[in-house]
């Protein structure tokens, strides 16, 4: 039997961030962070980039090999937590371990969604949401030159552009009419349809795959309408659900994710949760939601940790928000990418060719924004939504050439900067502040 003070199921941003905040309030209780993948923490995002050869493991972690050692923490990698105790305050874990623990943090992210498709199960069929699905994919294509991804959203375009990368002949599947339709709006759809059309990729919408086709291994896919496309390759790229495993069937409660407070606790007392398993407050819509991207993990982490060590600790709220560059286009959104079927919504928008940008606004704040082709003044514009600035007296400005800081009033400039703002408009227009907002995928 292990005791520990500090239990963290989950090895990613969520679990790292509450691990940190632990420490700089705590510094000698015991910390166990148990994870089923046997790698020091990563960044998910830049699995892709694995694929292609441009990253190795060294460079794609989240904090040095050495962060567990230097700050204390048993790491358990390669362990996987099996069953919770609540009542006992102990977790089981692969191979019949037990671990007692007085604070427990559930941060196991998100499973990929593998849907009931005759043939699913041949050689050749892969997820992409770990660095093991990566190296499975990269064994793989030497016997490979089509591959067929299913699902047209950020995971599968992400696939997709590492596959192209990497000389294969890529067909995105869709189901819906367009894709990336969860960040993107219509007319930016469109942009990056047509940006992946040029790269030589296949777009089919509106369209699912019925079967895969072959004797042991991929040979095609065939499609609802009867259509069949010939492959040799299957990544399943449409989604991911909440892990949530672990707790059904005990007290905590659970909706689509795990259901936490603002202090990123559950209902069950000394139980937190993080991440892409919980269902943590989004100030953009005002409820409780599932936002499942990297920097609210790490900050819903950092709160949960803190609270789990004693200094209460409230969640400021996350949102939906992307910064990207896919096939050599610059995308970032965030907040509500299409306005809600309720009056007091205003629209700012404008489009030259590839470069789309528009703006949503309520009630003079802004609660969400596409930008393709050119963002630099996204991580400006996310400021403003963050810190709910009320922008009624220079919203028409937003869009501007040469909107930046200096065309907020000199309070905001102040509370931002601590400086009054330049004569000059050629300053830039992304703060370092902003920037960091967009390390997700």
């Amino acid at each position: 039997m292990m005791r520990t003070k500090y239990l963290i199921v989950g090895n990613s941003a969520g679990g790292i961030g509450a691990a940190e905040a632990i420490r700089e309030v705590d510094k000698a209780g015991s910390i166990t962070i148990v994870s089923d993948e046997p790698y020091p923490a990563y960044s998910r995002p830049l699995i892709s980039k694995s694929l292609t050869g441009e990253r190795g493991l060294e460079g794609m972690l989240f904090r040095p090999a050495e962060f567990y050692s230097q700050n204390d923490i048993v790491s358990l990698l390669g362990k996987k937590v099996k069953g919770l105790g609540l009542k006992s305050h102990t977790a089981e874990v692969d191979g019949g371990d037990r671990i007692t623990w007085e604070k427990l943090l559930l941060a196991p992210g998100g499973a990929p969604i593998v849907p009931k498709i005759e043939g699913i199960g041949k050689k050749g069929v892969f997820t992409f949401t770990t660095f093991d699905d990566a190296k499975a994919i990269d064994g793989f294509l030497a016997s490979a030159s089509k591959a067929v991804v299913i699902g047209g959203g950020l995971i599968g375009i992400s696939a997709t552009e590492a596959l192209v990368k990497r000389g294969v002949e890529v067909t995105v599947i869709e189901m819906k009419e367009r894709i990336l339709n969860t960040i993107l709006d219509e007319p930016a759809s469109l942009i990056a349809e047509e940006t992946l059309r040029q790269s030589g990729v296949s777009i089919v919408t509106g369209h699912t795959v019925a079967e895969i086709s072959g004797k042991e291994r991929v040979e095609g896919v065939a499609l609802d309408d009867g259509g069949g496309i010939p492959s040799d390759l299957v990544v399943v790229a449409i989604g991911v659900v909440p892990r949530t495993e672990l707790v059904l069937g005990t007290e905590i409660k659970v909706n689509r994710g795990i259901a936490v407070d603002r202090h990123m606790a559950t209902n069950y007392p000394d139980v937190y949760s993080c991440g892409d398993a919980a269902e943590a407050y989004d100030f953009v819509y005002g409820v409780d939601r599932l936002t499942p991207i990297w920097p609210n993990a790490y900050i819903g982490g950092r709160v949960a940790g803190h609270n789990m060590a004693g200094i209460q600790t409230e969640y400021p709220g996350g949102t939906a928000m992307n910064s990207l560059n896919y096939f050599g286009l610059d995308i970032a959104s965030a907040g509500m990418i299409a306005p809600p079927d309720v009056d007091g919504c205003e629209v700012l928008s404008r489009q030259n060719g590839g470069i789309y940008q528009k703006v949503i606004l309520k009630d003079d704040l802004v609660v969400g924004m596409v930008f393709v082709g050119d963002i630099e003044r996204s991580g400006i514009v996310f400021s403003l939504m963050r810190d709910r600035v009320n922008a009624g007296s220079f919203k028409q400005s937003l869009l501007a050439d040469d909107f930046g800081l200096v065309s907020l009033p000199r309070e905001l400039w102040q509370e931002r900067l601590g400086t009054p703002p330049p004569t000059s408009v050629s300053q830039p227009a992304m703060p370092e502040e902003a920037v960091e907002d967009f390390a997700g995928e």
